[in-house]
């Protein structure tokens, strides 16, 4: 089965510089205080300054941005078990330096190559409530039965970047509610980062500020 990115199969944005990954305890912490955040960062690259994304981990999950997320070309997955590499209930993080004249242009994008290769897909809109960033996001009902859930963001015009998370399900899955809320909550407490190259702090992790 293909990895679809982004929500589209064949025209997944381009990456942005090298990628490097780093767990932080505690970041943006559940109440229970078990939460664990990931942080995935890159160098600047040109125009891009350097950047980083922070997001919720959740519980029982394994981030990856070196091994299997490099191997089918992404910034970030999350997963829960063992990596299996099939797309089914993985989340994928995707940063691509901004080139579209906005959000919704990358929606409709999308929405375009997405619909070029099924037709006969149902479109429907989903709501994300990110505090820090503008996400917008769509789910895709394909006659593969397959669904495909997608959230596009923008951390600003100054930041030369945007952002996908997208995971996709069986049409049947019976958990499908339950991880789109997990999907949701990822999306909704993603966070865009300063990332200056070389800067460390007194604990030796990357420097990052918002």
């Amino acid at each position: 089965m293909a990895w679809v990115i982004g929500g589209s199969l064949d025209e997944a944005p381009a990456l942005s510089v090298s990628t490097f990954f780093v767990a932080v305890s505690g970041a943006n912490a559940a109440e229970n205080d078990k939460g664990r955040g990931v942080m995935v960062y890159g160098k600047a690259d040109r125009d891009v300054p350097g950047w980083a994304i922070l997001a919720d981990l959740p519980d029982g999950w394994t981030g990856d941005c070196c091994m299997y997320a490099k191997a089918i070309g992404v910034n970030l997955v999350l997963y829960k078990g063992e990596w299996t590499g099939e797309p089914e209930r993985v989340m994928v993080l995707n940063v691509w330096p901004s080139k579209l004249s906005s959000l919704e242009a990358e929606m409709q994008d999308d929405r375009h190559h997405y619909l070029e290769r099924d037709a006969k897909a149902k479109v429907g809109a989903l709501v994300f409530d990110n505090k820090s960033m503008a996400c917008r996001g769509v789910l895709y009902e394909g006659t593969d039965h397959k669904d495909d859930a997608v959230a596009f963001c923008d951390p600003g015009l100054s930041t030369g970047v945007r952002l996908s998370w997208s995971m996709t399900l069986a049409h049947d899955d019976p958990q499908k509610s339950q991880l789109l809320d997990l999907f949701s909550l990822v999306v909704g407490q993603s966070k865009y980062l300063k990332y200056k190259d070389g800067a460390k702090d007194k604990n030796g992790n990357a420097k990052t500020r918002h």
